[in-house]
């Protein structure tokens, strides 16, 4: 595990929040309140290369991918450069969440995106990664087939091919 940096730091989260209010009570054993606070402080891990921390947080049914010597290998040699938050959601009485997150890098002299829909789950008492979906898609989008005799969809009430189809 690299320095942790001080109590007085700004958080390598990117909250703006002082290390020590922040991330550093979740890394020192602390429950996260939720899946972005959690997300948050396991970004901290990787920018402080505090692999115990990323495997402590990970649910078992995930730990056959996860690879230690590999982690820490990413972790230390990464030039950490930012967390984004794009989407988070919490359905706290079905113990899941969701959160939406970009980071960014530098690995080996190539700046990476991490982009990942991550899922976590709340179990006895603690939220923990489940498994994410990177470079997540929108689903596709869905639109009415309208025939040439249908109704408009403009609201006209005339028949689509002489209206807006013509």
């Amino acid at each position: 595990m690299t320095e942790s940096p001080s109590p007085s730091t700004p958080c390598p989260c990117g909250t703006g929040r002082p290390f020590g209010d922040c991330c550093a009570p979740l890394l020192a054993g602390a429950p996260a309140a939720g899946p972005e606070a959690l997300m948050r402080s396991r970004y901290s891990a990787f920018t402080l290369a505090d692999i115990d921390y990323l495997d402590r947080t990970l649910a078992a049914e995930s730990r056959d991918g996860f690879d230690r010597n590999e982690t820490e290998t990413w972790a230390r040699e990464a030039d950490w450069r930012g967390l984004e938050i794009l989407a988070a959601s919490t359905d706290t009485a079905g113990g899941r969440g969701t959160v939406e997150f970009v980071a960014r890098y530098r690995f080996r002299g190539k700046l990476f995106a991490h982009h990942e829909l991550a899922s976590f789950i709340h179990r006895d008492g603690r939220w923990i990664y489940a498994d994410g979906v990177i470079n997540p898609k929108a689903p596709p989008r869905v639109t009415a087939k309208v025939g040439r005799n249908d109704p408009c969809p403009c609201g006209s009430g005339r028949k689509y091919k002489v209206c807006c189809g013509a």
